[in-house]
C-alpha cells in the first residue's frame, strides 16, 4: 500500500478511485466466495455494474479529508471508510430511482429497470417483470447498506477513531434522508420560493456529497475541530455548487453526456432553484406555459423547448451560473484559508474547478 506523508504530494483523483476501487473489489469478492447460494450473484452483479460507472467523487473526498487532517502512514482505513461511501451512495441510488420511478442512471437501466429485465430473461413471467425489479431493487439498495455498514466496522479503526468517525456517518444519513424527505415534498409544487430549494440542497447535495465525505476521512485521521470546520467552510458551498450545476444539466445538459434524459426533472416537477427563480421573474403568459408543462409525465421535446425559453428569457439559468461561481470562489477562499497541507489543497482545488464546470 501507498504511504502519504503530510507536504508530499497527494495522489491524484482517478490514482486514489483506483485504490478505492480495489478496497471495495477485495470486499465484494470475499462476500460472493462467502455467499450462502449463488442467487446472491443475481444482486450483487448489478452491484458491481452501478460501481463501475459512478463519478465516485464522495469516496476521493473522504481519502483527501484524510490527508487534510494530516493522515499519515498506510491508508488501509481511509481506502476502506472511503469504499463504504460508495455503498452507501448505491443504496441511495437503487432507492431514488425506486421512488421516482427513473428508467435510467449513468447512462444504462436504472437498477430496478435491469433486474426486472434480468428476471424475463431468466424465464420470469412479463406480467411479474416490473413488480419482481422494484422489491429486487429495494433488496439490493438494503444488502448495499448493510455492506456499507459492515465495510465501515472492518476498516481497521481502533475503538477511539470509530467513536469520532460513527457519529459523522450517522449525521450524513440522517441528512440526506431528510433532504430526500423535501424533495419528495417539494416535488410537482411550483413556487417562487427559492430559500426552501436552496435547503434542499444543501441537505440532499452538500453535506451529503462534499461536507461529511471529508469529515468522516479528516476523523479517521483523528482531525483536530479546526480541520473539520475547514471541511464545512470548503464543503458547503461546493456541495450547493455542485447540486446547481446539477439541476442546469438536468435540463439543459446533453443526455449523451449526462447519461440521463433530459427530460425527467421537468417531467417530474423538480422544485429547483432554477425553476423557482423562473416562476418569481416570470411575466403572467411565462407563468402559465410553465404551470402548464411543468412536471407533465408525457411532456415531449417540443414543450421542453418552451420551458427552457421561459428559463432563459426570465434570466433564471443566467443567476444560477453566477450562483454557482459565487459558491466555487467562496469554497476557493475556505481553502486557502484551511490549515491543510498544501497537496491536499491543491487535489481539493482541482475538485472544485471541476466540479463546478462539468457537462456530466
Amino acid at each position: 500500500m501507498t504511504n502519504t506523508r503530510p507536504g508530499t504530494s497527494a495522489p491524484g483523483f482517478s490514482s486514489v478511485r483506483h485504490k478505492v476501487g480495489a478496497a471495495l473489489t477485495g470486499f465484494l469478492d470475499a462476500k460472493d466466495e462467502a455467499a450462502p447460494g449463488t442467487e446472491l450473484l443475481y444482486l450483487t452483479t448489478t452491484l458491481r455494474t452501478f460501481l463501475t460507472s459512478g463519478k465516485w467523487l464522495r469516496s476521493v473526498l473522504c481519502v483527501y479529508g484524510w490527508q487534510a487532517a494530516r493522515g499519515d502512514g498506510e491508508m488501509t482505513a481511509a481506502l476502506r471508510a472511503a469504499a463504504s461511501l460508495e455503498l452507501f451512495q448505491v443504496f441511495a441510488l437503487v432507492h431514488d430511482d425506486v421512488m421516482d420511478n427513473s428508467d435510467v442512471r449513468r447512462g444504462q437501466p436504472s437498477a430496478h429497470r435491469a433486474l426486472a429485465a434480468a428476471y424475463t430473461e431468466g424465464g420470469g413471467p412479463r406480467g411479474r417483470a416490473e413488480a419482481h425489479g422494484l422489491g429486487a431493487a429495494v433488496l439490493l439498495g438494503d444488502l448495499a447498506l448493510v455492506w456499507s455498514d459492515e465495510l465501515l466496522h472492518s476498516a481497521g479503526l481502533d475503538p477511539g477513531t470509530l467513536a469520532q468517525v460513527m457519529p459523522l456517518v450517522a449525521d450524513m444519513r440522517s441528512e440526506v434522508m431528510y433532504g430526500q424527505l423535501l424533495d419528495l415534498q417539494t416535488t410537482g409544487r411550483l413556487t417562487g420560493d427559492i430559500e426552501t430549494a436552496l435547503h434542499v440542497i444543501r441537505y440532499k447535495t452538500a453535506k451529503y456529497t462534499v461536507e461529511r465525505p471529508l469529515h468522516i476521512g479528516a476523523a479517521v485521521a483523528g482531525a483536530a475541530p479546526a480541520v473539520l470546520d475547514a471541511c464545512t467552510a470548503f464543503g458547503i458551498p461546493l456541495g450547493e455548487a455542485f447540486q446547481l450545476r446539477d439541476d442546469l444539466l438536468g435540463v439543459f445538459g446533453d443526455p449523451a453526456e449526462t447519461g440521463k434524459p433530459v427530460l425527467d426533472d421537468l417531467r417530474e416537477g423538480k422544485a429547483t432553484v432554477l425553476m423557482a427563480l423562473a416562476v418569481q421573474r416570470a411575466s403572467p403568459t411565462e407563468r402559465e406555459t410553465l404551470r402548464g408543462l411543468v412536471g407533465r409525465s408525457d411532456l415531449d421535446e417540443d414543450q421542453a423547448a418552451e420551458v427552457r425559453a421561459v428559463l432563459e428569457s426570465t434570466g433564471a439559468r443566467r443567476t444560477v451560473e453566477e450562483m454557482i461561481t459565487e459558491r466555487r470562489d467562496a469554497a476557493l477562499t475556505a481553502l486557502d484559508e484551511a490549515p491543510f497541507p498544501e497537496a491536499a489543497s491543491a487535489q481539493l482545488r482541482q475538485i472544485a474547478l471541476a466540479a463546478t464546470d462539468r457537462r456530466t
